[in-house]
């Protein structure tokens, strides 16, 4: 399904009837990632999975790909489904989105996830580290992409995923620079997210990998102590995309985080 935005035009997915569950991919992911996980949980739910802005089948946004914007890209698909409530689960990207959107929109939400995601905001040497990134896209996309989309996978368990890894990178090239270096801009650029948990009054779910080489597991255990109501899920070998590497554990938590909440 399509609709427009800002003049670009913005892809989501839908399947399923029930309450909605909102499913937000990653940086240089689409909505393809929750093709497997939605087959099962569209059982109780309306599973909803948008192509963030320049990613998957979605244009780029003019005005840039800020957290907030893209958040507001959400909220129209929302308001296309006619969705009042949802719960709401962001893949590493797909959680600042999710936080920008709770920011905006709380009483919208009846539960958020940070599935490999964090609240923080890049430190000083993550911020320069992703201006490093820009300038190598610039110059090859195509090499940062194949040295970047391994690294986010526990070392024990690439042999294993090759080809998911491969279909990944595959889907990653097809996108444009413009749009990897905006997605890198808007993650560099945005705040801290601390205080919309600190405020939420909904439920917030936490899924870590103890390997994760991009959020650091500690200040996960750090943040889950803020929202009023926390559940985690801690995965011991797992890296950044434990929708693959650990896919029942974290499916089966996502269907009862759902069902808790809605």
């Amino acid at each position: 399904m399509n609709l427009r935005f800002d003049g670009s035009l913005v892809h989501y997915e839908a399947t399923g009837s029930g309450p909605a569950l909102v499913l937000v991919h990653g940086f240089t992911e689409s909505s393809a990632i929750w093709a497997d996980f939605a087959g099962e949980l569209s059982a109780s739910s309306r599973v909803i999975m948008p192509d963030l802005p320049g990613h998957g089948r979605s244009e780029c946004l003019g005005q840039g790909h800020s957290m907030t914007a893209m958040a507001e890209v959400l909220h129209a698909v929302l308001a296309r489904e006619g969705v009042r409530e949802c719960v709401m689960v962001g893949h590493s990207m797909g959680g600042y989105v999710a936080l920008a959107f709770a920011r905006k929109y709380p009483a919208m939400l009846r539960g958020l996830g940070l599935f490999h995601s964090t609240a923080l905001p890049d430190s000083p040497e993550a911020k320069a580290g992703r201006t490093r990134a820009i300038e190598l896209i610039r110059k090859d996309r195509q090499g940062f992409l194949f040295g970047f989309i391994p690294e986010l996978f526990a070392p024990g368990n690439r042999d294993r995923l090759r080809p998911a890894i491969d279909r990944l990178v595959a889907a990653a090239s097809q996108m444009s620079a413009e749009a990897v270096i905006m997605a890198q801009e808007g993650m560099r650029d945005r705040g801290d997210g601390r205080d919309v948990l600190f405020s939420l009054h909904c439920p917030v779910l936490f899924i870590a990998g103890q390997k994760d080489s991009r959020v650091p597991f500690e200040t996960i255990r750090e943040l889950s102590g803020i929202p009023a109501i926390s559940y985690c899920l801690y995965l011991k070998e797992s890296g950044h995309m434990g929708y693959l590497e650990a896919r029942d554990e974290t499916l089966g938590m996502l269907r009862f985080f759902a069902r808790t909440c809605l």
